[in-house]
């Protein structure tokens, strides 16, 4: 019953609060109603899945200043959990192909998240710099650095995109490993299956040393490193 309940529930719940993206939108410029209205959104899939979520390592998020979250991605189940759970305002970096989808498009524009040209080339690099100015002026965001969804839930190598937004802002990296998410909702299905997500915080990675921007490659393993050694540790 859950497994054909929750994608008629995704929909049906975001038609609902589309009214209040609308008005939100006239009268809160800066997104965050209507990123509270996401996380409204995604509370509601989550209790009606049934799922059960666990949290560990909130303490390693930094206090006071912008943060970029970098993720694994095995499951559409992550940006629900993703919104229900990261306890703070933040934004998406979203490839820019999903804002021309009607009514979802017009949410993430009006909610601030960020759109990234994967094209390559000039255009590619404008919209990576734009992101690293939203960090900045104190925007934290979440990225999911594989890419796309893995396949078969382990984690892929990663692109160097939004490592680059880090190192342009100047902001630490926490990582985040997402694991049983896969199980839960494999890339392809919309059948949602009873279980458990474990989602952890590790230490954040800094990008800048005492002798300026640490190189991308160094960045992006100890990255990698991190989110692997959290997905193999054991409940």
């Amino acid at each position: 019953m859950r497994a054909t309940l929750t994608p008629i529930v995704v929909v049906l719940a975001f038609m609902l609060l589309f009214p209040a993206v609308l008005i939100s939108s006239l009268v809160n410029a800066s997104g965050n109603w209507i990123h509270r209205l996401g996380r409204l959104w995604a509370g509601t899939i989550i209790r009606t899945s049934g799922i059960k979520i666990e949290v560990q390592g909130h303490g390693h998020i930094p206090v006071g200043k912008p943060v970029i979250f970098a993720c694994n991605h095995a499951s559409q189940f992550d940006i629900p959990l993703l919104l229900e759970d990261l306890p703070l305002q933040f934004r998406f970096v979203v490839k820019k192909e999903l804002f021309k989808i009607p009514l979802f498009g017009f949410a993430l524009h009006h909610g601030g998240y960020i759109p990234i040209d994967r094209s390559g080339g000039k255009a590619a690099l404008r919209s990576l710099q734009k992101a690293a100015e939203r960090v900045k002026k104190g925007t934290s965001i979440v990225i999911f650095p594989e890419g796309t969804r893995s396949p078969d839930g382990r984690l892929m190598p990663f692109k160097v995109g939004g490592i680059l937004i880090a190192i342009k802002a100047g902001c630490p990296i926490v990582p985040v490993a997402i694991s049983g998410s896969h199980k839960v909702l494999p890339k392809g299905s919309i059948r949602v299956r009873p279980g458990l997500i474990k989602m952890t915080f590790g230490l954040p990675v800094q990008t800048v040393g005492p002798e300026g921007p640490i190189p991308r490659d160094i960045v992006k393993k100890e990255v990698w490193d991190s989110i692997s050694a959290m997905l193999e540790e054991k409940p």
